[in-house]
């Protein structure tokens, strides 16, 4: 038996791209879905073709929403087992461009919003002794190749650092309570054409993951496997390239 099945999982940025194709994966395994995002009627197709999972049309930016999610779900199936929180958002701006707002949005909409999904489930698998939190990042937060998206990669950054730092919160008295940090490189979904500023439809771009590949390697990671989790094959091995490249070069004087 697949084990998604019977899982009760959330998961938030659902009405498209890489949430859509996720909740289409885990209910093709048998999952019970609770989807969420602000754009109520993709939602609601999205829930009937995802076999009548329960949408939840939400703001993830508002800590009360989230929190009326996760009542939500806990209403409607009596527990939660996994809680992905992939809502997020993209920016166009190079580096002399980022202004205060752009970066407040990038924190808000990336960060924030994972914050408060993250504190919103923690009490339900505390009390349960066990659950899956899992937070879709991005490949650059860890190899900020793309310059234009530097405000973006500076707030998937602080996402990491925070599912780390749960990670090690957790590990002692909570070890069955699982964190799992999710890298995607480029995705081909609409992620660029919607990005504040506008900018490069991910779908157009060479070497664009497929997303329904992308949702399989989240799907098949929830439960077992790393921790910090590459959607492509050979994600770790360019972190590792970048990280040996940056130790290697000469200190300028």
């Amino acid at each position: 038996m697949d084990p998604s099945q019977d899982k009760v999982v959330v998961v938030t940025g659902a009405s498209a791209g890489i949430g859509a194709a996720l909740a289409e994966e885990l209910a093709r395994r048998g999952a019970r879905l609770v989807l969420a995002a602000r754009r109520r009627e993709l939602l609601e197709a999205l829930a009937v073709r995802a076999g009548g999972a329960e949408a939840v049309p939400t703001d993830v930016t508002r800590r009360q929403e989230v929190d009326r999610l996760r009542d939500a779900a806990l209403a409607r199936f009596g527990r939660i087992d996994a809680w992905v929180n992939n809502a997020g958002r993209g920016i166009t701006r190079s580096f002399a461009q980022v202004t205060d707002e752009d970066l407040d949005a990038m924190i808000r909409d990336n960060l924030k919003s994972a914050l408060y999904g993250m504190q919103a489930v923690l009490p339900h698998f505390r009390e349960a002794g066990k659950g899956v939190i899992a937070n879709v990042s991005s490949m650059l937060s860890r190899v900020p190749v793309a310059t234009i998206r530097c405000a973006y990669s500076a707030s998937k950054a602080g996402l990491d650092s925070m599912t780390e730092t749960l990670r090690f919160e957790l590990a002692g008295e909570f070890p069955a309570i699982r964190v799992v940090l999710v890298l995607p490189g480029v995705v081909a979904t609409d992620f660029g054409r919607n990005a504040l500023g506008g900018g490069p439809d991910s779908r157009t771009l060479p070497g664009a993951q497929p997303v329904d590949e992308v949702a399989r390697a989240i799907a098949d990671g929830l439960w077992s496997g790393p921790v910090d989790l590459y959607t492509r094959p050979n994600g770790l091995e360019q972190v590792l390239g970048h990280l040996r490249s940056l130790a290697a070069k000469p200190v300028a004087r």
